[in-house]
């Protein structure tokens, strides 16, 4: 059986001098037992955990090698020579001279060496001809002493040189002096690294080696929980949102008031959605304490009679109605407030804003439906706005998320006009599903809050767990919210709640 390289290396140890001098080098043992050096370094380290049966100092040292590009010219010659050589007696056109292989970088140093001359003005334009007869490849000579182990002999100028045209590469080697240790020995024992019942039995524990404990060591991670797939895509929507330079908008309010989820979007107090059967309405506090008056009797008479263009919903509007509290059906009610706060800033600039938080519904549950979602809403203010900007921004913003195959259909909202919804491909179900609502908001919306005229609005919709079904090829709801297995996730962990 032949020996390990441990052994080889012991052995070859063995025969050194005593002493301080004593002792190997890691490179040149590998090369007189004919090894890979890492493979020689990774005995050194086995050995070393042997404890003090060799002594190993780490050393470091610097040559210097050829780059792919030295090769080529210690084989081919310099660009500046092969240049030379190619110009024959009477001359050659600076332009056919150029398409040579280094030409660039071969003319300018012929130049700069005085080795050629350019004739601007000879007859079918510049022209290069030789101003020496013979010319000596100094390049070529000093690769060829760095490659024969002579790249000590060249001056700190001619490495500096040859390191900026990037044919001298300085390498840092690092080394190992290996020397025998307190516990040498040729043979390589074993140690041992359990304590078994066995050993305890029969008392052979006392005979054997064991490998030192480090007290030191860091234990195995625990293992614990992962984030929930909603959570995953939550954060990275909004890193899209901010790679995109928008501004997350607050939405803290789960508690709204009628008049910002309804009324500041027109939509009509007898709107179907404001029905107790699809709204979470508040017992106490039942009212809003206060609405903005002046904002408040803007948005009444648009609704009940009409004005910036619009004939209105021709109805009695209520305050009563619009104090009501409730649970937010939407988070388009934050974005109403921050347009409603843009407006109040006197001078408009355009912004781009987003949020991704909970809203209510009063959904019967199903595979398809809960009481409780995330939506996930972004909105852009700026003069000349169209649907074709809106069209590419959503390309944009699900491209990054990972979805590409899109499709919009013409919808209808109370607040947006026009207005699309938007669909993607589910591989899963093998069909297309609707994954948000888009449009550009109504100036019924937009001028009573006093946004100069000419300010257009864009804005979209979308659940946050309808993207991430798409994205983990989840088929409903109640797969997604029980997503436990498939996935390997532990729900233990209280970061890993849907609710948290």
């Amino acid at each position: 059986m032949s020996p390990s390289v441990a052994e080889q290396l012991l052995q070859r140890l063995e025969r050194t001098p005593p002493g301080p001098e004593g002792g190997l080098c890691s490179l040149e043992a590998a090369a007189a037992l004919g090894l890979d050096h890492q493979t020689l370094v990774g005995a050194v380290k086995s050995l070393q955990a042997l404890g003090e049966v060799i002594e190993a100092e780490t050393r470091a040292t610097t040559r210097w090698e050829l780059s792919a590009e030295g090769e080529e010219v210690l084989r081919d010659g310099s660009p500046e020579v092969r240049l030379f050589h190619s110009v024959p007696s009477e001359g050659l056109p600076q332009s056919d001279a150029m398409k040579l292989p280094g030409a660039q970088v071969g003319f300018s140093k012929a130049m700069a060496n005085k080795w050629l001359r350019l004739d601007k003005g000879a007859p079918g334009g510049p022209r290069i001809f030789r101003a020496v007869s013979t010319v000596q490849d100094v390049v070529q000579n000093s690769l060829r002493q760095v490659q024969e182990g002579n790249g000590d002999s060249l001056s700190e100028r001619e490495r500096t040189d040859l390191k900026r045209r990037k044919l001298l590469l300085e390498v840092t080697l690092k080394s190992y002096w290996i020397r025998k240790g307190s516990a040498f020995s040729t043979a390589v024992v074993r140690q041992e690294t359990d304590l078994t019942p066995e050993m305890i039995a029969t008392g052979s524990w006392r005979k054997l080696p064991f490998k030192a404990y480090n007290f030191s060591a860091l234990g195995l991670p625990p293992t614990c929980g992962h984030l929930h797939p909603l959570l995953k895509v939550r954060s990275q929507l909004r890193q899209i949102f901010l790679e995109m330079g928008f501004t997350e908008m607050p939405t803290d309010n789960f508690v709204e008031s009628s008049f910002w989820n309804f009324d500041a979007l027109f939509q009509p107090q007898q709107h179907p959605a404001r029905d107790q059967h699809d709204t979470f309405f508040l017992q106490d506090p039942a009212e809003a304490p206060e609405l903005p008056a002046g904002y408040m009797a803007r948005v009444k008479k648009v609704h009940s009679q009409g004005g910036y263009g619009s004939q209105g919903y021709k109805y009695e509007w209520k305050v009563e109605e619009a104090r009501k509290n409730l649970l937010r059906t939407h988070t388009t009610s934050a974005s109403a407030r921050a347009l409603y706060h843009l407006a109040r800033q006197g001078k408009f600039t355009p912004v781009k804003y987003f949020s991704i938080d909970r809203v209510f519904r009063n959904e019967s549950l199903d595979a398809t439906h809960l009481a409780e979602f995330h939506q996930v809403e972004g909105v852009v203010a700026d003069r000349g706005l169209t649907l074709g900007h809106l069209m590419g921004i959503l390309q944009q913003f699900f491209t990054k998320l990972g979805i590409s195959k899109l499709r919009f259909k013409p919808a209808y909202n109370p607040y947006t006009e026009p207005s699309m919804e938007i669909f993607s491909y589910h591989e899963g179900l093998k069909k297309w599903v609707e994954v948000g609502n888009s449009g550009v908001f109504r100036p019924e919306l937009l001028l009573p809050m006093g946004l100069p005229e000419s300010v257009s609005v864009i804005a979209w919709g979308l659940s946050l767990e309808r993207p991430t079904m798409i994205k983990y090829g989840i088929n409903n709801i109640r797969e997604l919210v029980g997503h436990r297995v498939n996935l390997q996730m532990v729900y233990d962990n209280p970061l890993c709640r849907l609710d948290s």
